[in-house]
């Protein structure tokens, strides 16, 4: 199988659906529940949330030309953006001669907080707590039994005095391997289980039991080269390499170079059934972890080309909550043809590394604008009244003019109605 098809924004969706289907052995069941012929119901969102009314249907595409890890693969993507979806794909193409994505993990490790309170001598119920290391871990680990057994559950500790407004408090990690889950119930659970004997220990009481979403030992790293992208213009090489030490030195351009990162990671988190607030949260918190909230990607230049890296943290999984109760993120994880947590996650990093390079190749060249709004004109055709069968020639002609206002928008299907 091969993710490089040329083209493949050019056909109809049912001729996108049906290629994925014939690479992946997709059922005519899979196949009508991505189409969305057999709908999500409220009956089904209703088992997921609560007070439901109904369903707010987002666009799932696929991005090509991505190897990551020596496999080829197709990348669904949930998201209500324009332009995301193509830029991940454009991006990709840079680097599939040159071997892909790279990616490395550190592993699937969670912190559980405890935060202890009302201590006489915070330090010394620190220490407590460690000389009751294995007591502790033990109980968590009668928690989850189905846990152990794949290998995971309570591995450490980490405790912490931590200095508040008020008073010293005292705030154990629990470290926590959570496997091919995500792990919030699993640590949550622990956590709770644990509160009666960590006060015990401390003579304190437990405030907050809860997992933290930094997971900064859970982190994915990728890494590729992106070939010749600027064909030779140091001008926009320069520009590109640029905008990167901005990144890197002002919160300001961080700000959005993040974001942009975000677009590709949380479209590729909500497709396949994982916390994108989770996923979102843990990526903010790690780039300010130095004191000063910066980039989560490195660039660097190799002659013509562009090395870039990504380190972030990924607390998803394939085990429990959406991933599994709802069918289209299934099959998500099905067309990605990950197998583990980790396979997922280096997939995800790759795509927001991905999507950092389209965005700053875009900004090096003629602005994020003018593809955006190329690729927004449908949305706006929509939004300005025009019919169904005019919208492929509101585009056409709002490309050749150049002009994608929506005041140019609805000129142009004023003078299609005058022609009809």
């Amino acid at each position: 199988m091969t993710s490089r098809v040329p083209g493949f924004y050019k056909l109809s969706p049912e001729q996108r659906l049906e290629m994925i289907a014939g690479h992946l052995g997709l059922t005519e069941n899979e196949k009508k529940l991505i189409s969305g012929k057999h709908r999500f119901t409220a009956e089904d969102a209703d088992r997921m949330v609560e007070n439901v009314i109904g369903c707010l249907p987002v666009p799932l595409g696929v991005a090509v030309n991505f190897r990551v890890d020596g496999e080829d693969l197709f990348i669904p993507m949930a998201t209500e953006e324009p332009s995301v979806i193509a830029a991940a794909s454009h991006a990709a193409k840079f680097t599939y001669d040159t071997n892909g994505f790279s990616t490395s993990y550190s592993g699937s490790i969670m912190r559980g907080q405890i935060q202890v309170t009302n201590l006489k001598n915070p330090y010394a119920a620190m220490a407590k707590v460690y000389e009751n290391k294995e007591d502790i871990l033990e109980l968590c680990n009668k928690m989850d039994q189905t846990l152990v057994s794949f290998g995971g559950g309570a591995k450490d500790l980490d405790v912490q005095v931590i200095q508040g407004s008020s008073e010293k408090m005292v705030v154990i990690h629990l470290l926590i391997d959570t496997k091919d889950a995500m792990g919030a119930n699993a640590v949550n659970t622990m956590a709770e289980a644990a509160t009666p004997m960590v006060e015990k220990i401390t003579g304190g009481n437990v405030v907050l039991r809860i997992l933290s979403n930094l997971a900064d030992k859970r982190l994915v790293r990728a890494r590729a080269t992106f070939h010749n992208p600027f064909q030779g213009d140091e001008t926009k090489m320069a520009t590109f390499l640029s905008a990167c030490e901005l990144a890197v030195a002002d919160p300001y351009r961080a700000a959005t170079h993040n974001k942009g990162i975000m677009n590709g990671i949380s479209a590729v988190v909500l497709a396949t059934g994982n916390d994108t607030r989770a996923i979102e949260a843990g990526a903010h918190a790690y780039a300010s972890v130095s004191g000063r909230y910066q980039a989560l990607t490195q660039w660097e230049r190799e002659g013509d080309s562009l090395s870039g890296t990504i380190e972030i943290p990924l607390a998803v999984g394939l085990i429990g909550g959406a991933t599994q109760s709802h069918p289209v993120a299934k099959l998500s994880a099905k067309i990605l043809r990950a197998k583990t947590a980790e396979q997922l996650a280096g997939i995800i990093a790759s795509v927001g590394l991905a999507q950092n390079f389209a965005a700053l190749k875009a900004l090096a060249g003629d602005g994020i604008q003018k593809g955006h709004m190329k690729l927004h004109a449908r949305n706006m055709a929509s939004m300005a009244g025009a019919k169904t069968n005019q919208i492929d020639d509101v585009v056409r002609i709002a490309s050749e003019q150049g002009k994608y206002g929506f005041d140019d928008i609805k000129e142009i299907i004023q003078s299609l109605n005058e022609e009809e």
